[in-house]
């Protein structure tokens, strides 16, 4: 076989990859922000319940290829840098597909004195200087689920979760956890949700709830609602941007991750090392900020109007024919 019937995309694609690519770097260095760079690999890693991270076990102790590189942006922020982005490799086992790969292409920055309204803004610009999109709808997590499911996300009872994705005749993985309320919300976001966000313009989809927060703050409302300040970017149905008014509270962000880690355990895997670094930093003073990963790939995918990532990407490992 020859080497260019391996390649995953077209020669053009790769041209236009490469471009946009170039726009995006410009888009950021425009607006005063530093590139940065920082390691792929560590003896420390951030855990994430749905996430798996790549284990090198050699030397010791074990290393891991990070799935993001916020541990070591967040360290920056902590030192004294104000706004910061980053163009580089993740890396996450268990994802082939159409949408998704171990290795990717993600574009991760941060910016001083940002809330979740600010950071949101900064990504609509983005997209639409990159994308030359019109600007995004804004759809709040409660809105999207009155609208496309019929029940508030926020009050429903795991019950009426269940019974709502039956009526939907929606497709439940046998081994479904039945009495956890954010796996039954995951479920009706990704089946019934996401496919209708962003169909005429870009969608920011934000006010998570508090149970999702994942790294983000969490706030009270004036409809007495506990609400993450977290953020994600659709269009055309898919996800391509995840963004945070970041958590700066070493301590809860300590009981967030052991309690991720006990989640681990408790479904079977192995608990991950804690960032200690990360804390410490915090510890010293990370300041107010909003953050934002935004996978590079998915965005090709989007200008060119691929329908796979494998139609942008030069080489994917998982379809390289070996000898």
């Amino acid at each position: 076989m020859s080497l260019s019937a391996q390649l995953g995309s077209s020669l053009e694609n790769l041209h236009r990859r490469s471009d946009l690519l170039a726009i995006v770097r410009q888009f950021f260095l425009d607006r005063d922000f530093t590139e940065v760079e920082t390691p792929l690999l560590s003896d420390e890693i951030i855990p994430e319940l749905h996430i798996e991270p790549f284990r090198v076990t050699e030397p010791p102790p074990p290393l891991w290829l990070q799935a993001s590189p916020e541990l070591h942006m967040k360290r920056l922020l902590a030192a004294g840098m104000s706004a910061i982005f980053q163009i580089t490799r993740s890396f996450r086992t268990g994802e082939s597909g159409r949408l998704h790969i171990p290795e990717f292409t993600i574009i991760e920055w941060y910016r001083v004195g940002d809330d979740m309204h600010a950071g949101m803004n900064f990504l609509d610009d983005l997209c639409q200087v990159v994308l030359g999109t019109l600007p995004s709808v804004r759809t709040s997590y409660a809105e999207a689920f009155e609208k496309h499911v019929g029940v508030c996300p926020h009050t429903a009872t795991v019950k009426q979760l269940t019974e709502r994705a039956a009526e939907l005749n929606l497709a439940v993985p046998d081994d479904m956890p039945s009495e956890d309320r954010d796996e039954w919300l995951n479920l009706l976001l990704a089946m019934q949700v996401e496919p209708q966000l962003g169909r005429n313009a870009p969608e920011l989809l934000y006010d998570y709830p508090a149970s999702q927060a994942a790294l983000a703050r969490i706030v009270e409302r004036e409809t007495d609602k506990r609400l993450a300040e977290r953020y994600e970017l659709y269009w055309g149905g898919l996800e391509l941007a995840n963004g945070y008014h970041e958590l700066t509270d070493a301590t809860e962000l300590r009981s967030r991750l052991e309690e991720v880690n006990r989640l681990r355990e408790t479904s079977g895997r192995s608990a991950l090392p804690m960032p200690n670094s990360l804390f410490a930093a915090m510890d010293d003073g990370l300041p107010d900020c909003a953050g934002c990963a935004l996978g590079f790939d998915r965005l090709a995918m989007a200008a060119l109007g691929t329908e796979s990532l494998n139609e942008v990407i030069a080489f994917n490992f998982a379809r390289t024919p070996r000898s």
